[in-house]
Formats: structure tokens, sequence, C-alpha cells
């Protein structure tokens, strides 16, 4: 009996938050499209992020990487503010609530020699367009009453928010699949085969045939690529976030601290979500993340000391996930050595960047013009990678 084939027009592998937007995308546009995910929707990197839509420097390559490298990121940057702009208007657009706030960010210091670097970076920020303001003293107290009386300083960035990492790629897909796309989950994309001028996809499901394959599937994304002839540096990086119990309505930003890795924000439920990039395991048979205890204690840390209260709060619930670095942070947009696959992937804020990342693959393969300008973002501007 021959094998089970489907064929569309553009496969796209990966189902999280950039997979699902450019299957939405495409399919809005008429485009036959077949979306494959390994597990089920959601349930690797952007289903087990914190929620963060990130719309400034993060402080620790800020400081580590230079300002040459600050400079260079001045695209990336803009495509995260370009992303978060899209996010606003989703909800009405997918018939979803996605819990997004637009409140800003803090990033906070509680010594001067902190305040000073804070301070320096918000004129670097402002300098390139971005909006950046520095705050402190009686100012600071007025915007947020919940922080430590020791922190001195902060920068406030107006264009930061929050979304439900849960509700989001779901969202995405379901328009997807209301405009014709075949959503097909449990499903290993075990080779990308080139077939005169197409595609066949080998499977644990389906042969799937297609003019075009957009590999969006983040972790995975190198070995996909890896026989297609593109070598790219990926780094998988798993980390953890803690849950608090809820309490009532306190903090309406996502606030990071200058001193150590944090994020934390209030979500609807009333919890509080803390991280901020501290290691989980890694099971070293079955690749499954862990919650590592030691980190889950310093991030706690870490977050009590911007803010007290949080320190007798229960933690309900903890989860590791794994998300994907590249050597420079930029993301990984275009076209593999192999023509007509493409390739799409934001380090560390794929969440954030999802959005415009999907509408700009589906761009992409459809040959118009992309909204931004993604020449920085080439998959071959990296060295190839030698064994």
């Amino acid at each position: 009996m021959p094998a089970h084939v489907i064929e569309c027009d553009i496969a796209i592998v990966g189902g999280g938050i950039t997979g699902s937007a450019c299957a939405y995308y495409l399919a809005r546009g008429g485009v036959r499209v077949a979306l494959l995910e390994q597990y089920d929707l959601n349930t690797q990197a952007s289903g087990r992020n914190a929620g963060s839509l990130h719309g400034q420097y993060q402080l620790t390559p800020y400081r580590t990487m230079g300002r040459e490298w600050a400079t260079q990121y001045v695209p990336a940057m803009r495509f995260l503010v370009d992303s978060i702009t899209m996010w606003r208007n989703l909800a009405e657009e997918l018939g979803t609530d996605l819990e997004v706030t637009g409140n800003g960010g803090l990033l906070v210091a509680d010594t001067d020699e902190l305040a000073a670097v804070v301070e320096e970076k918000v004129r670097f920020e402002a300098a390139q367009g971005f909006t950046a303001e520095l705050v402190t003293g009686k100012d600071l107290r007025q915007l947020a009453p919940y922080l430590a009386p020791t922190i001195v300083a902060a920068e406030y960035c107006a264009t930061e928010g929050t979304v439900n990492p849960l509700l989001a790629a779901p969202a995405f897909a379901r328009a997807a699949r209301r405009h014709g796309a075949e959503v097909l989950t449990g499903t290993t994309v075990t080779a990308v085969n080139p077939a005169s001028g197409s595609f066949s996809l080998e499977t644990t499901g389906p042969t799937i045939t297609c003019a075009q394959v957009v590999l969006a599937a983040g972790a995975g994304l190198a070995d996909l690529a890896a026989p297609l002839g593109d070598a790219l540096p990926i780094v998988d990086e798993p980390v953890q976030v803690q849950v608090t119990e809820p309490v009532a309505p306190t903090v309406p930003h996502l606030v990071y601290y200058a001193g150590g890795k944090l994020t934390f924000k209030q979500s609807h439920s009333g919890s509080l979500i803390i991280g901020g990039g501290w290691l989980a395991s890694v099971d070293a048979a079955s690749g499954y993340p862990h919650v590592r205890m030691d980190s889950m204690r310093q991030n706690l840390d870490v977050a009590a000391r911007v803010a007290p209260w949080i320190a007798p709060l229960a933690i309900v619930r903890s989860w590791a996930g794994v998300g994907s670095v590249t050597p420079d942070l930029a993301p990984i947009i275009g076209e593999s050595s192999t023509p007509g696959v493409f390739f799409g992937m934001f380090p560390h804020m794929g969440m954030t960047g999802g959005p415009l990342m999907g509408l700009t693959l589906a761009q992409l393969v459809r040959g118009a013009p992309t909204t931004v300008d993604i020449t920085s973002f080439a998959p071959g501007r990296f060295t190839p990678v030698t064994t």
C-alpha cells in the first residue's frame, strides 16, 4: 500500500510562535500550507518562556559584547520593537484575548555604580531612536512603589510589555486552520529531500510534497539545516521559570535587575512570573529539560532583593525549556543554500519577535518585499562550522 502523501504549496516545520504565525499569514493569502510539529503545538520554547515582550537591549550582552556589537545589533532591536507593535493588535485579528500588556519595562539599579551603567545604556538607546528614559527619586517611587527602597535608578522603556505564551501560538494555529491550513502534530520531519524543483519531506507520519519549505523548528533548526549544506552555529540553552501564588495587582511592569539575572512581571491571574535566564538541566538520556533547585533559589534571592515583599510568597509552579542562541544573538532569516528552503529563528527573544518573524517569512517565501530589512540576518553570515 503506498504511503499517505499530503501535497501543499509550502510546508512549515515547527509549531511554535514563528511557525504558527507564518502558517497563518500564508494561509490567509490563499496559500496551501502544512504546519508540522514534532510534539503538540506550543509545547517547546514558545510555550515554555516567561511571556516577556522585550523592547530594550538586555544588559548582560550590552556590557560583555561591547559597543561594536550593540551598534550591529540595532536592526535586531528594531525588529523586536516593530514586532511588539504587531502584538498590540493581534487579539482582535486572531479573535483571542492574548493577555497582552503594554505598561513598559524597568531595568532597576540599587547602587550608584549600577545606576551609572543604566544611565549610559539609556543614552545609547535613545541615540539610536529607541524609547528609553532614566527615572530616579520621587518619579521612580511614584512609577513603581513596589520596588525596594534601595533601588536608586531605573531605565523605563515604555515599549515593553507581556503576553501569555500559553495562548499566542495556538491562536495563530487556529486562525491558520480557519483559512485552510493543515496542521499535523506528533509528526517528526526526518529528512528534507529536494526533488526536481520541489521537495519531499520524510516524516514519522505522511510524506509531504511541496514547492517550498520553511524551517522554524527552533532548537532543531541546525540539525535540519546541516544536510542541506547550511552550518548554522545555533546552541541550545536550557533555562527555567518560577510562578508564585496569586497576589493583588501590584506589578504593572516587566522588571529587570542591573545587578543580576532577573525578569519578573505579574500575570492576569495575579501570579508573579519570575525568570531571567537561569540555567536548567537536561536529562542525558531523553534530552528533556528539568528544573534546577540551585537556580531557583538564586533566582528568587535576586527577585527578593529587588522587591522584598516577594520573599514569603509560595512558589506553585516551575518549569524548564530550551531556547536557542546564535553567536551574535541576532536572528536568522533567509534562504538556505538549497533554493526553496527558508530559515527563521530569533535567539532568546523568539516570543517577542514571533509575529513579525512569521510575517517576514511569509513575505519571503512568496517573493514579496519584506516589511523590514533582513540583510543583516542572512544565514550565510556565519563562518561554516567545522568538526
